[in-house]
This record gives structure tokens, C-alpha cells and sequence, in this order.
């Protein structure tokens, strides 16, 4: 039995100035990191026997690690659209919307629709391929959406569209 996996979807290309600020944050970062790993493996490659060194095949494991990011991130900010402008219709969930949202159990929840490069920032961020925010788009107050898992049924009313980072300030 071979090891193929079916290739993943591809993920929408947009991306909030904020997350296109911290990718190209950690990029650099990496940069910076693998400058001293490079350091470490040739100090430790130094060492003699490279078959029983820990410390050269720990050091050549993580600089293969920061090398497939660095590459990953390189291709994908290259390929990713900044959304600076914030919609014409304000009354409609589009990206980057902050919702305000009621659960079927009468709790309000707070998501903002991003980018899936960014929805692991932030609790309250989702990804704007996930079910929920695929369901939520075009949508305005009052509207409900139902998300239907395996196991589940959740409903959620909108109650409030906001666009900026002060919504979360008030």
C-alpha cells in the first residue's frame, strides 16, 4: 500500500493586512533562526562520527524543519491578496468582518473571518474556508445559519457586522 495522499484543497488567497504583516514577520524570523542552527550543525559536524551524533542529526532535522517553512511561506505570500479596503455594504458579512453571533443556547460568540493563514492567531478568528464562515458570507442582522456535523446541528444568529479592530476594543 503506497503512502499517496489526495492533495488538499486549495485555500482562499486573501489575507488581512495584519496576517500578511506577522507571515512576513515570522519569514524573517526564520531567517534569523537558521543562522544559527547552520552554526550548530557545522559545530557539531566538526565533531567527528556524524552517524552517532545526536546533536548533527537533531540540528540537520530542525534546519530541514526551518527550510520547508521558509520555502512554504516564500511561495505563499507571493501568491497571497492583501484586503486593505473595507466593503461598500457594511450591513453584509464579508472578509475580515468581526460577527457577533447567538448560539441556539442563547451565548453570544465573537469570530472574525479571515484568512486560512491566519485563523490559528486567535481564538476568535476562523478561517473563511471553514463551514461556518462559508455560511455566514453575504449574510446580514438577523440572518441564521445551520451547520450540520456528523454528530450535531448548531444554529447561530447574526446580531452585530463590524469592520476595523476597534469592534474589539468596545
Amino acid at each position: 500500500m503506497g503512502r499517496w495522499k489526495p492533495p488538499r484543497p486549495k485555500s482562499s488567497p486573501y489575507i488581512t493586512p495584519e496576517g500578511f504583516q506577522c507571515l512576513e514577520q515570522e519569514l524573517k524570523s526564520l531567517w534569523e533562526k537558521r543562522k544559527g542552527v547552520v552554526s550548530a550543525l557545522s559545530d557539531a559536524a566538526a565533531e567527528g562520527d556524524r552517524s552517532e551524533n545526536a546533536e548533527y542529526i537533531y540540528r540537520k532535522k530542525e534546519l530541514r524543519g526551518i527550510d520547508g517553512r521558509i520555502h512554504f511561506l516564500q511561495k505563499r505570500l507571493a501568491v497571497l491578496n492583501v484586503i486593505t479596503d473595507k466593503p461598500s455594504d457594511q450591513d453584509r458579512i464579508f472578509f475580515a468582518a468581526w460577527v457577533l453571533l447567538l448560539t441556539e443556547k442563547d451565548t453570544e460568540v465573537l469570530y472574525r473571518i479571515v484568512g486560512s493563514d491566519e485563523f490559528e492567531r486567535d481564538k476568535r478568528y476562523i478561517s473563511m474556508d471553514s463551514p461556518l464562515a462559508q455560511q455566514l458570507l453575504k449574510k446580514t442582522f438577523d440572518e441564521s445559519v445551520k451547520i450540520k456535523t456528523s454528530v450535531n446541528t448548531f444554529i447561530y444568529t447574526v446580531l452585530d457586522i463590524q469592520y476595523g479592530l476597534d469592534f474589539v476594543e468596545e
